[in-house]
């Protein structure tokens, strides 16, 4: 039996955003899922592909937003006064990128993150970061949702954790990665393996 996404009942375009019609964000790809107290399975071979999609995205000219989690002074992770909020060394921003910080799951909550887009006269936009079942999807379905934008995953560009299983046991990294992609594919977002996908 063939499966048919949402998407494909709908007659959704399934096509990669166009570099041109889009702007690059770029979610919570921090030293605290690396060195601090939730570190994610895959986060340096993810925050790599997102440093690749980012030179990609300079290269072409493409408009670029970079989003940190900033959960206040002395918070147990995200601490605005500790070490880990500063963004991984493969994607660290440049003179003139955006750089926005956020409160809650979704980035466009209290940021301004839906008037930088529009500033840009664009209304599609690529997403990668951390963490997939979390600030991730949150932020693309709202993109999708709310702001009506179309919106592209890159998967290598993600990365999860392992996370503790409600009915009992854990779920791995690997598996959370997957389902979280798989239901962002069935009707929210089109998902790209990495960043090879603009290649010429």
């Amino acid at each position: 039996m063939t499966l048919e996404t949402f998407r494909e009942i709908y007659g959704l375009d399934d096509n990669p955003s166009p570099l041109d019609q889009s702007v690059l964000i770029l979610i919570d790809i921090q030293r605290e899922y690396r060195d601090g107290r939730v570190p994610l399975a895959n986060v340096d071979v993810a925050a790599d592909e997102a440093g690749r999609l980012l030179d990609l995205a300079r290269c072409k000219g493409v408009p670029v937003i970079h989003i940190a989690h900033d959960a206040g002074p002395g918070a147990p992770a995200f601490a605005s006064d500790g070490p880990y909020r500063d963004f991984l060394p493969q994607v660290m921003p440049r003179e003139g990128e955006t750089v926005l910080f956020k409160t809650h799951a979704n980035a466009f909550i209290g940021t301004g993150l839906v008037d930088r887009i529009k500033e840009t006269g664009r209304n599609e936009v690529i997403i990668a970061g951390d963490t997939v079942g979390v600030c991730v999807s949150t932020t693309a379905r709202a993109a999708a949702e709310e702001y009506g934008l179309r919106v592209t995953l890159v998967a290598d560009a993600i990365a999860a954790r392992d996370v503790a299983d409600p009915l009992g046991g854990t779920i791995a990294a690997e598996t959370v990665r997957r389902v979280a992609l798989a239901e962002l594919a069935d009707m929210f977002a089109v998902i790209v393996k990495d960043s090879t996908a603009w290649k010429e």
